[in-house]
Order: structure tokens, then C-alpha cells, then sequence
């Protein structure tokens, strides 16, 4: 979902923020591709989970192994496991695997909670950024007029309850002494907990995105406020042999007078940059322009559309890999299920 919005909104520019202030322009596109790198890595710890998961312990019996003449490398082919724990002592006692899972979901729901405080961010009055669809909202019990991102607001809070599950085994573990103890018997609910409860929400979080609607002029408008253009223009005076620190501060004097005089830097006399520094051009107005400063960032991984289609790309690629790699691992669970 986040990759096919990143195709749709591909010229949509808004503010990029560090520390919540006004920092540069960036493409919508590259801001999702963001959280679409976010959850292909969460992706690969769920994998290492699974395979962490995936070695049989059936043979170490209660702790010391057995008498009897198993084979346990063919009863682990035979149920599907890449292969069999080692240690009998550690196959009876280990949750390092649900653990790995644990974290995983953990990383994920930290994921989702910063998306979501981004919805409610963009679809608050101050931003507008978003409109939520009425099916990802909810009315005031009181107030008529209000449409409330609820549906963002659970996902985010969903994060506490995912941690302490984390939390949770954890401290069950961490006092275990070898091999089995009943504590052991806590490791199953907070596992299956935080499984449901991602999946609910990583299906909620795609229907909002898919449904909102991006108000593209409130991020265009957005964009004429903060000076976005400060760095791009300090950057105009180191390229001309300014060290940029001597740079930062003409910028900075440039802005100050913005300030003073209640307008943006693209308004002030092509005279007041000259007397700030002579090595100002007429050119300098190119520097001021928004979608040229976005386009200026063509590095790998930038915000230049050269750039991001090609991490598009890239993102288009990971996913293929990734549901090749899932469905991979589908056939193996139901090969281990004996599901024809």
C-alpha cells in the first residue's frame, strides 16, 4: 500500500522536518518509501524469527535426550524443520525464538505508532495535509463538527501492549535455571497476543492509507512557510568558494531580515542578497524555487523524482523478493502441517 501511494502522490512536494520545524522540501513519494523501508526491514526480523523457529526438538525428551533409537534428523525432515536443536538441555528450555519474535513485533508496532502519530499529525486542522476516510474515523460523542483519527490513535497505543509483551518473557526468562521449569508455561499467550494484535493492525493501517485522500495544496502552501530554501541558498554561496559556515551565517542575517520584515527569502530585492554577500547572482532566484530545490537532491536515496523513481524501483523489487520469500515459507509450514 505504501508503495503503490508512493507512485500515485510521485509530485506532491511537502515540508520535511527535522526537530518538528520546517527543515526541506521532499517529495510525498519519498516520505512513504520511508516507512515502506521500515517495514521490509521488520519483514527480514520476522524472517530471522521464523528461522530461529525452525529447528526440531523432538528426541531431546525431558531434558538429557534417550535411550530409544531415534533418528531425530529424519524426524525433523519428516515435520518440516530445516533442522534439529543441538543440545538437549537447550531444547527443552529455549524461547530465544519467541523472543526473536517478540522483537520483532515490537519494532514493527514502534513502526506503525510513528506512522500513525504522522496521520494524526497530517489530518489535524493545523496540518490538513489528509482528509481520513470516513470508515478509518470517528464522530465526537459530543461535539457534531469533529472527525476523530482513531483508528491511528489505537495503532499507536497498541505499542505499550506489544512492548510488554516483550517485557514479559523477558522477565519470565531471566532467572531459568537449566533445563525446563514451569515458568515456561507463560511463554504462549503474550506470543499469540502480539501476533493478532499486529495483524490487526497492519490491516488497519493499510486501509486508512489507501482510503485517505492527500490535500495537496495545504502541503504546497506548507512549503512557502519556514524558508525552506535557506539551506539550498547557503549551499549557492559555499559552491561559489564561501565556506559554508561563513555561509550559514549570510543565510542566517537573510533570514532574520525575512523575519523582520514579515516575508520569505524568495521576496526579498535581488539588492538585499548583493549586499549580504557580492558573490549573489541574478541566478539566485533559481535557488529559490521549490520543485528545483527538490530536484537538486539527486543523490542515491534522495528526494530528486530521478531519485526516488529509482528507489521506487528498488522498493518494487524488495517487495517481489520478500512475498517470494513468504511464500517459500507458507509451503513449508503447510508441508510441516501435512496441508496438501
Amino acid at each position: 500500500v505504501l508503495v503503490d501511494a508512493a507512485k500515485k502522490y510521485d509530485k506532491v512536494i511537502l515540508p520535511g522536518y527535522t526537530h518538528m520545524q520546517h527543515a526541506q522540501p521532499v517529495l510525498l513519494s519519498h516520505h512513504l518509501l520511508a516507512y515502506s523501508w521500515m517495514f521490509a526491514r521488520d519483514f527480514t526480523r520476522l524472517k530471522a524469527a521464523f528461522d530461529a523457529a525452525d529447528n526440531c526438538p523432538l528426541g531431546a525428551a525431558a531434558l538429557a535426550g534417550t535411550s530409544y533409537p531415534l533418528d531425530r534428523q529424519l524426524t525433523a525432515a519428516e515435520l518440516g524443520f530445516a533442522g534439529v536443536i543441538p543440545n538437549s538441555l537447550d531444547a527443552v528450555s529455549d524461547r530465544d525464538f519467541l523472543l526473536d519474535l517478540h522483537y520483532a513485533g515490537s519494532v514493527m508496532a514502534m513502526h506503525l505508532s510513528r506512522l500513525s502519530e504522522e496521520i494524526v499529525l497530517w489530518s489535524s486542522s493545523e496540518f490538513g495535509f489528509i482528509t481520513l476516510s470516513d470508515s478509518y474515523s470517528t464522530g465526537s460523542s459530543i461535539m457534531p463538527q469533529k472527525k476523530n483519527p482513531d483508528f491511528a490513535e489505537l495503532i499507536r497505543g497498541k505499542s505499550g501492549r506489544v512492548y510488554g509483551n516483550l517485557v514479559q518473557l523477558l522477565v519470565t526468562m531471566k532467572g531459568l535455571p537449566l533445563a525446563y521449569n514451569k515458568d515456561l508455561q507463560e511463554d504462549k499467550e503474550g506470543a499469540l497476543d502480539t501476533a493478532h494484535t499486529l495483524m490487526q493492525c497492519l490491516s488497519v493501517m493499510a486501509g486508512m492509507i489507501s482510503t485517505w485522500t492527500v490535500n495537496e495544496d495545504a502541503m504546497a502552501r506548507e512549503c512557502g512557510v519556514g524558508h525552506l530554501a535557506a539551506t539550498d541558498v547557503a549551499d549557492y554561496l559555499a559552491k561559489r568558494g564561501l565556506p559554508f559556515r561563513e555561509a550559514h551565517a549570510v543565510v542566517g542575517h537573510l533570514v532574520l531580515m525575512c523575519e523582520k520584515r514579515g516575508c520569505n527569502l524568495e521576496d526579498l530585492p535581488f539588492e538585499v542578497f548583493q549586499e549580504a554577500s557580492p558573490l549573489f547572482e541574478r541566478d539566485i532566484t533559481e535557488a529559490l524555487d521549490i520543485p528545483s530545490i527538490v530536484a537538486a537532491r539527486t543523490t542515491e536515496g534522495g528526494t530528486a523524482p530521478a531519485a526516488v523513481a529509482v528507489q521506487l524501483e528498488r522498493a518494487e523489487a524488495q517487495l517481489v523478493a520478500d512475498e517470494g520469500v513468504f511464500g517459500s515459507l507458507t509451503k513449508v509450514v503447510e508441508m510441516g502441517h501435512g496441508v496438501k
